[in-house]
């Protein structure tokens, strides 16, 4: 019998986090949670967070079930929210009220301020709770708001589009298109699912990207620009705001009236002092404005660049079955440094798809 519950468990559990992947992309800073009630086996109703600021995945499925939540065991994404510093209530206090008997829960919440309160205020309640059960998915569910909210830095994704040979561009900078038709919709949909997309000055110059996500249902991520000399010019199209456009430079004296025109479109600003620029400081300031993840759209500098810097948590590597070939062509990761190969950046939990005529490899760094 306790096999059976065990086994019950897995599938509501499962259930909850299909639930949540439902609003991908649609609730930071909040993390994405599905809950459901269940009642002699049968599903009473269910829920999912849509938008920060909105009801909560319990309190919807609570709401929903009316009176028969009494007795119901609840199952949840993630550990309800105990405190009060958000614009809404508690939702240990829901449960308890419900007569909710019972409590399963896929992974503890890393927020401080909830991180095994909620679990306690619930026993505290006389309510069973079961915690951990399909921890491992419920964490990669949410791993952009767990990097966010315990170390104050976004999940940063590298996407590189390149040939067989590893190449992203000709000597001429031609990059359109390596990849085909599909690749290029699944990169619209992954930025459409994260709060920005970094690129440098030499892409915008390049390439005059819009980096916008042209794929229906899904927003347009904020698109931050690293431009140590204030190089963007405004009738680039990554000026066109809205989306949200941030420019990151060395301090802007002496350019006022560039900077200014950039201010009167809409663009906003990050500015630093060093001669180079910190990306963990860069990171740390996304971070503090609600940017719980990102992706990396650059060249072969930016990409070399951000791994040497270590803020790079996944990449997604997409080959397209061509070979442009060429000492000058450009690599996908170029830069002035190399590593041997006893300490080359390594992937962890691999996986290759096929996307269309081209592969994807994606992987997660291992630091």
């Amino acid at each position: 019998m306790l096999f059976c519950n065990a086994v019950d468990d897995v599938f509501f559990i499962k259930r909850t986090l299909l639930l949540a992947e439902r609003a991908r992309g649609k609730t930071s800073p909040n993390p994405m949670v599905g809950a459901l009630l269940v009642k002699n086996g049968r599903i009473l109703s269910e829920g999912y967070h849509k938008k920060a600021g909105t009801p909560h995945a319990e309190v919807i499925a609570i709401d929903k079930a009316g009176e028969k939540a009494s007795g119901a065991t609840l199952y949840v994404s993630l550990e309800p929210c105990c405190h009060k510093d958000k614009r809404t209530p508690p939702c240990t206090e829901k449960i308890i009220v419900s007569g909710i008997r019972k409590v399963v829960i896929a992974m503890k919440d890393p927020n401080p301020k909830v991180s095994g309160k909620g679990v306690a205020e619930l026993e505290k309640a006389g309510i069973q709770v079961i915690p951990g059960i399909l921890e491992e998915k419920a964490k990669k569910l949410n791993e952009a708001y767990i990097r966010h909210i315990t170390t104050g830095m976004p999940f940063a994704v590298l996407k590189v589009a390149m040939t067989l040979d590893g190449k992203i561009a000709t000597p001429a900078g031609e990059s359109k298109w390596i990849t085909g038709e599909k690749a290029r919709k699944l990169v619209h949909r992954v930025r459409g699912s994260v709060d920005a997309v970094m690129t440098a000055i030499g892409t915008v110059k390049a390439d005059n990207p819009m980096l916008t996500c042209r794929v229906s249902g899904y927003k347009n991520p904020v698109r931050v620009v690293i431009d140590p000399n204030l190089e963007t010019m405004p009738d680039s199209h990554v000026t066109a705001c809205p989306p949200e456009t941030v420019i990151v430079t060395r301090s802007a004296n002496g350019k006022e009236p560039l900077s200014n025109m950039l201010r009167e479109k809409g663009v906003s600003f990050i500015e630093y002092q060093s001669e180079q620029l910190d990306l963990k400081w860069l990171m740390q300031e996304l971070g503090k404005s609600g940017i719980t993840s990102l992706l990396i759209e650059g060249g072969s500098s930016l990409s070399s660049y951000c791994l040497e810097a270590g803020i790079v948590d996944k990449v997604m590597f997409f080959i397209a079955p061509k070979i442009i070939g060429g000492r000058d062509s450009f690599p996908a990761v170029g830069g002035n440094s190399f590593r041997q190969l006893e300490n080359a950046h390594r992937l962890m939990d691999v996986k290759t798809k096929k996307i269309g005529e081209d592969i994807l490899i994606e992987g997660y760094i291992q630091k």
